[in-house]
């Protein structure tokens, strides 16, 4: 039979594998395991992964992964934040636009940090919490909408492409402070990268721009966070 103490060391060994399972899987840690907060992090990295599955060797968020997670963020009432920290390379358009209004939609006071980069469909997710940060190192590429597989040269499909183009600057002005004409031209940009259309910028060139709020790294962030939680409850 076992004892009291012999069944609070197997519930607590249980407890940190679901928490190393969280860690290895999703790379989340949530306030329900050994690691008490009441701020929730979610990190977004390598390629964001939408309807199509990507090749094993790709590094990738998943999207399916992060909506759940999101909604327990807003359901769980020890939660008092969220901070978002991207190092992305982009990815499926409509998979990171979800996310994105997910994130926009939240009552909870939201902060996100990029770090490394946040490049693409990045953007919109940089954009998408209450306040934004960027390392000074970081990078950010701004391009037009890419496809793959076979592309019928209908102009319907051109006309698709446009309105999808639209809804990703739409949700960027929406969100930041940057400049509609600007975002424009810094997308259709011929002479910022070599064979290829878009624009590169680094961290104090996106807060110049108005795309992010302020340059700082972790202890900024969350600093915010802190401040944006004090005011809201």
């Amino acid at each position: 039979m076992n004892t009291d103490k012999e069944k609070d060391k197997n519930a607590e060994e249980k407890c940190d594998s679901s928490a190393t399972d969280l860690i290895k899987e999703l790379g989340l840690m949530t306030s329900t395991n050994s690691f008490k907060s009441d701020i929730q992090y979610i990190n977004i990295i390598g390629s964001i992964e939408g309807h199509s599955v990507l090749p094993q060797e790709n590094k990738t968020t998943k999207y399916e992964h992060l909506i759940p997670e999101l909604v327990a963020v807003e359901e769980n009432p020890e939660i008092k934040g969220l901070l978002i920290i991207l190092n992305t390379v982009g990815g499926d358009v409509e998979a990171g636009l979800a996310l994105s209004e997910l994130i926009a939609g939240m009552s909870k006071p939201t902060v996100s940090l990029v770090i490394g980069g946040g490049h693409s469909i990045g953007i919109p997710l940089a954009v998408s919490t209450d306040y934004s940060f960027a390392c000074p190192s970081s990078s950010m590429t701004l391009h037009p909408i890419r496809t793959t597989g076979t592309l019928i040269t209908a102009e319907p499909t051109f006309e698709y492409m446009r309105k999808t183009q639209e809804r990703v600057i739409d949700f960027i002005v929406n969100h930041s402070k940057a400049d509609k004409s600007e975002i424009v031209e810094k997308m259709n940009c011929t002479d910022n990268m070599s064979n290829d259309v878009g624009t590169i910028l680094f961290g104090p060139d996106a807060v110049k721009m108005g795309l992010i709020d302020e340059l700082g790294s972790l202890s900024q962030a969350l600093k915010k966070l802190r401040e944006i939680i004090d005011n809201y409850y």
